[in-house]
């Protein structure tokens, strides 16, 4: 279930490499490409090219991350994007928007990343419920699972509510799995049409295809997921009082580990899933057999509010202040019904900016 420590220690260092690579591109982007670009086509009034690049982060994030599914891979594609729109701005002379060339260069960055690769999927999407008896096994690779990402990372935090509401929909672990269903260019079309409302030419000019191969990719891709009961799923909404109250009573009776508490804010089919691992449970009365058995060694943990796939989600420590968990949990129907548990805490935790260690609850 954890990484060795070998392995965290070469994706430390990986990850220190890609800063170290980021920070040099600034640098040099800072004293000289940058600057001598700056000119080309779009005059000072628009800002420094690094700023404008920039500004687009969260975006080409959000888009990136329902490609791959992984927020790793999404934050990498991202960074690529990044050094390449850079390379290439002396050559970009606004003859489109620079969103539009951005998004261009992301599709191909992500459709490289995805030759040859598995789709990722959730526990459900490979075999059916288990029993409170199943042994739990070993752990998959974590290519094998869409991963969570925080809200920060690929939702503006200020927008139109009507585009807001979409994007939060589209992130949400459901949905995503639905996409890891499609091609990867049936994938880019329906983002990027349905998504983001790209019209059919736009896109057809990003991916240099014709409106009519994109029109039949949309068909195909849309047939597809009105196939998926994953797709069908309720949309997330803005947290009303009733369910922040939901919450609340939800973080109490996990904290206080209180069977007959959790009954009560559980569906009756609610479900139960901890990526690495294949296993999960789906009705209220086996989750409950599994936290009594298996899963007694959460009793004491302490839950860290944060934000995942648009929903409400929380860091879970055990009773000996240790990482445990990423929860990302699904609202329905005045309950809880389903508890997404992701369990590789070494890298997850520090990417929701929790502490790897309990210090007691975040300020009020």
């Amino acid at each position: 279930m954890k990484r060795s420590s070998t392995s965290a220690a070469a994706e430390v260092s990986a990850a220190a490499d890609v800063s170290a690579d980021a920070a040099a591109v600034s640098a040099d982007a800072a004293g000289n490409g940058f600057a001598a670009a700056g000119g080309a086509g779009q005059g000072a009034s628009q800002g420094e090219p690094a700023d404008r690049l920039e500004a687009h982060r969260t975006e080409l994030t959000g888009y990136c991350y329902r490609m791959l599914g992984s927020a790793f891979e999404a934050e990498d594609a991202v960074q690529e994007t990044m050094v390449r729109a850079w390379r290439s701005y002396d050559r970009f002379e606004g003859r489109a928007s620079l969103r539009s060339w951005l998004y261009r260069i992301a599709t191909n960055v992500c459709l490289d990343q995805l030759k040859g690769s598995r789709r990722r999927a959730r526990p459900m999407d490979l075999a059916s419920p288990s029993s409170v008896d199943t042994p739990i096994g070993t752990g998959l690779p974590e290519t094998t699972w869409i991963g969570p990402v925080p809200d920060q990372r690929v939702l503006a935090s200020a927008g139109d509510p009507a585009e807001t509401a979409v994007a939060r929909e589209s992130v949400r672990l459901a949905f995503i799995s639905a996409l890891q269903r499609l091609a990867p260019r049936q994938r880019a079309v329906l983002i990027l049409r349905e998504v983001l409302s790209w019209s059919a030419s736009e896109v057809a000019e990003l991916l240099g295809s014709s409106v009519a191969s994109v029109n039949s990719a949309l068909q195909r891709a849309r047939a597809t997921l009105a196939a998926s009961a994953d797709a069908a799923e309720e949309p997330p909404r803005p947290l009303d009082d009733a369910q922040e109250a939901l919450l609340r009573r939800y973080v109490d009776a996990f904290e206080r580990f209180d069977m007959d508490a959790l009954t009560a804010v559980l569906h009756e089919d609610s479900t139960l899933s901890m990526p690495p691992y294949a296993l999960w449970l789906r009705g209220r009365d086996d989750i409950l057999k599994f936290l009594r058995g298996p899963g007694c060694g959460c009793a004491g943990s302490r839950l860290v509010p944060v934000a995942a796939n648009g929903r409400p989600a929380f860091g879970q420590y055990r009773a000996d202040g240790l990482p445990w968990a990423v929860q990302v949990l699904d609202l329905a129907d005045g309950r809880v019904t389903a508890l997404n548990s992701f369990l590789d805490t070494e890298r997850l935790f520090p990417l929701f900016g929790l502490p790897l260690r309990y210090g007691g609850p975040p300020p009020a």
